[in-house]
């Protein structure tokens, strides 16, 4: 028998692929055909190749800022194709309102990847279907995180808040890591009841880096085109499968570790304040079992998605403040007005520091830390603006076009925290445009969202109260930044200083008193 050289075997491969992506090519145009009768027009957009579609034009990096010009150049809904599947951008507020928020019964899907159980995301609250079992763990993290919750987890967050103003005291060089222990130990001591170290933790750096190989394959060609993790690693591609499998072995680690950890102390009647073990305390009151796997998932999301992008609008918020010292000085005057010397910030301050707010919300828009939301999924056809809109569609929230709209945030580049104030009783605006929607939309907003945003104000107010932040004399700050699923600043020097000697006192004094 003829021997088959290893050049023919690659030519059958290639040959075969490209004959099963034109079978899948036309089965999915002739389903889209009958799809439409009305042959209505599809949101206009790039031109598209047969068998990739716009797959080629889409790229590898900054992917959010193409997909910001083409809304400029097409409109605020584009349509794009990909091996077959149809993707809808929205680079609008407003359309994203129009569609995930008031239609959000069709819209709050999520298109379904067999490369998500293989990273060991199966349970993955964020990128389940919509259905019976995604509507018990929403349930369940409502039942925890509500608005009306929110004020239960604030003693913890100013307690872990104030000890990372005594490390800046001590180490202000390194407070990017200090952010990094803080937006850690904000989750891991509200969900697990669980103390970091204060550098290296190896929970946080789990979790650190569970969330970032997570983002490196939700932006890798493989995710697009889940076949190639078949590929032999000597084929281009051919190391993600193996890369897939390494980060299964980090999610699950990530997932069972702190969670263990929770489950010993609660049955050693060490710990019954923290998220799981109220989770474990509550389901044993039940009837039934405990469904641990939920628990493990529900709290292992949360500490994932909370900490990551707390992280990242914290380092904005250091950034802008070097940059910006007019900034700075303005917040610092309202809250030595409203707040005084004697104390630090606290929540029930909020409502009288508008700039402080002001701040805090312009930081989420200059630099969102998700500027591009998970996909969403559109669960019937649909018909917007006169365009058609198909069942099964990957629609994505291009969060960073709405950010960097200019017809509601003019000179969208500059981190202005004025565009946020009105003379309103508040002194905030209410125009519900200036929405940023960095928590997402819909049935799909982010549900911890809340102890986020206080976590957050609370650190920016109390950091404002006690130091002033300085642009480092002869040293430049590039403002640049990472390029991943959750933004955030490339290491950059600056100045962190006690405002006065008092501030400083204030600071240390937390040790003794745990609050201020």
């Amino acid at each position: 028998m003829a021997s088959i050289s290893s050049l023919d075997l690659r030519s059958l491969a290639l040959y075969s692929t490209i004959g099963l992506l034109a079978t899948l090519y036309i089965k999915k145009a002739v389903a889209a055909w009958r799809a439409n009768p009305r042959h209505l027009p599809y949101p206009p957009g790039p031109r598209s190749l047969p068998l990739v579609g716009n797959a080629l034009s889409i790229p590898q990096s900054d992917t959010w800022l193409t997909y910001q010009e083409w809304g400029r150049q097409y409109g605020p809904l584009v349509y794009l194709t990909a091996f077959g599947d149809e993707i809808i951008l929205i680079n609008s507020a407003k359309v994203a309102d129009d569609l995930l928020e008031k239609r959000s019964a069709l819209y709050s899907d999520r298109p379904q990847n067999p490369i998500n159980p293989l990273m060991g995301w199966e349970a993955n609250f964020a990128l389940m279907a919509h259905g019976p079992l995604w509507r018990k763990h929403r349930r369940l993290m409502h039942q925890f995180f509500k608005k009306d919750s929110a004020i239960l987890f604030h003693p913890v967050q100013a307690q872990k808040i104030h000890d990372m103003l005594r490390q800046l005291l001590h180490t202000p060089s390194k407070f990017m890591d200090h952010i990094r222990t803080l937006t850690g130990a904000l989750v891991l001591k509200t969900m697990y009841g669980y103390d970091v170290k204060p550098a290296g933790d190896p929970i946080v750096e789990l979790a650190e880096d569970s969330v970032t190989r997570t983002g490196q394959v939700f932006f890798s060609t493989g995710y697009m085109l889940p076949w190639i993790r078949f590929l032999p690693r000597w084929m281009p591609g051919g190391g993600f499968g193996k890369f897939v499998a390494d980060t299964q072995v980090v999610v699950k680690n990530m997932q069972e570790v702190p969670y263990q950890y929770a489950k010993e102390n609660l049955l050693q009647g060490k710990d019954s304040n923290s998220v799981v073990a109220q989770m474990l305390e509550t389901g044993r009151g039940q009837e039934g079992a405990v469904d641990e796997e939920m628990l493990q998932s529900v709290a292992a999301v949360l500490y994932s998605a909370a900490a990551d992008t707390s992280s990242s609008a914290l380092g904005t918020f250091f950034l802008a403040m070097a940059l910006h010292p007019d900034v700075q000085k303005k917040a610092q005057a309202q809250i030595d007005t409203v707040v005084g010397h004697d104390r630090l910030p606290n929540p029930s301050d909020r409502d009288q520091l508008p700039y402080v707010e002001a701040i805090y919300r312009e930081v989420l828009r200059w630099k969102p830390p998700v500027v591009l939301s998970l996909p969403h999924g559109t669960t019937e056809d649909d018909i917007y603006d006169g365009y058609f809109i198909p069942k099964g569609a990957i629609v994505v929230p291009n969060i960073w076009a709405m950010c960097y709209d200019e017809s509601i945030f003019p000179h969208p580049e500059q981190f202005t925290p004025e565009r946020f104030l009105a003379p309103t009783s508040s002194g905030l605006t209410d125009d519900p445009r200036m929405d940023t929607s960095a928590f997402g939309h819909g049935r799909r907003i982010c549900p911890g969202r809340y102890f986020a945003r206080d976590a957050v104000w609370m650190t920016i107010a109390s950091v404002l109260s006690a130091f002033e932040v300085r642009q480092k004399k002869g040293v430049e700050i590039l403002g640049k930044y990472t390029d991943k699923f959750i933004i955030h600043p490339l290491p950059f020097e600056c100045d962190i200083v006690p405002r006065s000697e008092g501030a400083r006192a204030l600071v240390e004094a937390t040790a003794e008193h745990g609050f201020a």
